[in-house]
């Protein structure tokens, strides 16, 4: 899970850096005016929306096994200022416009996926599929036969890990870090499987 959260944060960065590379000259500079004192957890994330930024602090529980180093070059590319903590957390700091652009950037990206979930052939058995604002729950409608005999369980992974990510980076506590996946029968409306990430992940690395 953590090798794909830091992949999947360098990626909206990278998706970013062509939407408001105007801008980023000025973003980094208000950012080096502005002094916060932020408490640091090494068990959640932390968001802290300031008046002209936003501190976006990764733990260092999600950099274990990775280069820190390499990971922060490779946001910094993009105009985001990142900074290495003495607690191995990593802070990312940006405007507080490119942190709404981002956090909408995510939206899009969940919504087209879910939309090509539901159009795709490799799903067969997947009818549709319903979700809150937050992303933090899912209802995948499928039809229950095609669904056992398919591997479209597949794409509770890819849900659970979206509404992760969208979480996270809207600052989301760590009590509320929680995504629920429910899987019903189209016919008879029965829950087949609900589906709690990051519980889910971390029964699968035991």
């Amino acid at each position: 899970m953590k090798k794909l959260l830091l992949m999947l944060t360098v990626h909206i960065f990278t998706l970013l850096s062509g939407c408001s590379s105007s801008d980023t000259s000025n973003a980094v500079d208000k950012d080096n005016t502005e002094a916060k004192d932020q408490e640091q957890s090494n068990e959640s994330v932390e968001v802290d929306k300031g008046l002209l930024n936003v501190e976006v602090n990764l733990p260092a529980s999600m950099f274990e096994g990775e280069d820190v180093d390499a990971s922060i070059a490779e946001v910094e590319k993009e105009g985001v200022k990142a900074t290495k903590n003495e607690d191995g957390s990593v802070t990312y700091k940006m405007s507080k416009s490119k942190h709404k652009e981002m956090m909408k950037e995510l939206e899009t990206g969940i919504i087209e996926s879910i939309e090509d979930m539901k159009n795709n052939e490799d799903f067969v058995s997947i009818q549709e599929i319903t979700y809150n604002k937050a992303f933090s729950e899912f209802t995948m409608v499928v039809d229950q036969a095609t669904y056992e005999n398919s591997m479209d369980s597949f794409a509770i992974f890819g849900l659970g890990l979206s509404g992760m990510y969208y979480q996270l980076f809207n600052g989301a506590g760590e009590e509320d870090y929680r995504v629920k996946i429910i899987v019903k029968d189209k016919t008879t409306d029965e829950v087949m499987e609900e589906v709690i990430y990051p519980d889910s992940l971390q029964d699968e690395e035991t």
